[in-house]
């Protein structure tokens, strides 16, 4: 279960190597760091993060299973396009699984994550009136990280989690709209009500109300 270490990173440490690594090539993709075509030998790759070719594989398979990179046969591995389409795409995407998980959260949440899910929510309502929006987005990050915990189902974890990812580091250039901080917060609000009501119809409804609010800030 997440802790509330999160609010510094430190959860990040927690990651394997691999993990990391792989975490860092894709966003050096989503950035442009990596352009379209980029060849992503194993040799260059292994002597780069100084890994034996066996962890570097893992890493590819890794990559390729984010649809980030495409496996060619006989040529290797290569960077694909990531297109503005693409990524509101994966914001569709997540608009139509979030709620599920928020709906499951509400059903199958324990004692422990609760009490995590209400602490989480008075950090995210303390730094929302100093409009911190660094912290903020730090905060709904681990918001929804104690959901995707509750909602006891590792497909939706970890399909929301890449959704996430995706669509954070796609969108880093974009800057976040006037009042952020207060109409985020509001949202969450009504997430958060629905926990404390257990009620999860209430739930879905209001995760799919912010899901497709953030879709509108986002274009």
């Amino acid at each position: 279960m997440i802790k509330l270490n999160f609010l510094n990173n430190d959860y990040s440490d927690k990651r394997s190597q691999t993990e990391k690594i792989s975490d860092s090539i894709m966003i050096d993709i989503l950035t442009g760091n990596l352009r379209p075509g980029t060849w992503l030998t194993e040799k260059y790759l292994s002597e780069k993060y100084k890994l034996s070719r066996t962890p570097i594989r893992e890493i590819l398979n890794r990559l390729i299973s984010t649809n980030l990179i495409e496996l060619i046969p006989n040529r290797g591995c290569f960077v694909k396009t990531v297109t503005e389409k693409d990524i509101e795409d994966y914001f569709v995407l997540s608009y139509l699984l979030y709620p599920q998980a928020v709906k499951w959260a509400i059903e199958r949440i324990t004692k422990e994550e609760r009490k995590v899910l209400e602490e989480v929510y008075n950090f995210m309502k303390f730094y929302t009136v100093q409009d911190d929006l660094e912290k903020i987005k730090t905060i709904t990050k681990g918001f929804n990280l104690v959901i995707y915990d509750a909602c006891k189902n590792v497909e939706i974890e970890k399909t929301l989690k890449l959704y996430d990812f995706i669509t954070y580091y796609g969108m880093l250039s974009v800057p976040y709209p006037k009042n952020y901080t207060q109409t985020v917060f509001e949202e969450y609000s009504a997430i958060f009500r629905a926990f404390a009501e257990r009620d999860s119809n209430q739930g879905f409804e209001a995760a799919q109300i912010h899901k497709y609010k953030e879709i509108l800030r986002r274009k």
